[in-house]
């Protein structure tokens, strides 16, 4: 069996350091970036089953970055989770037009169930 494919881009790479140990540990294999920038072009490299998006990324803004995202033929069925620490992530999520949310700061094992719920392991 293949293994899922997980892209997260953040600007701390404390918590991409972090997350990147978690899902590794899952079986994940794992991709992260600190910018959006070539949103397109990083995605369509790597091809991730699913794909956790920051809201304050350099240069273009993750719900910029979403849209692009999803405005792609080849890319717009993979699952964008966007995850931030604003207070109003639900809304944030649907201006980006994003599968779903996580609010930072989150548990680990938050983590773990949102992977769980898109990738089914």
């Amino acid at each position: 069996m293949q293994e899922k494919k997980i892209f997260i881009f953040d600007d701390s790479e404390d918590l991409l350091e972090l997350c990147t140990i978690v899902l590794e540990e899952r079986g994940y294999l794992l991709k992260t970036s600190v910018t959006s920038n070539n949103i397109v072009e990083q995605v369509s490299s790597f091809m991730p089953d699913i794909i956790f998006m920051d809201n304050w990324l350099p240069d273009v803004s993750g719900i910029i970055a979403t849209q692009q995202i999803k405005s792609c033929d080849a890319l717009k069925h993979i699952p964008v989770i966007y995850f931030t620490a604003n207070n109003n992530v639900m809304e944030l999520a649907q201006e980006a037009g994003a599968d779903d949310y996580l609010a930072k700061p989150f548990d680990i094992s938050d983590l773990e169930n949102i992977a769980k719920k898109y990738l089914g392991k």
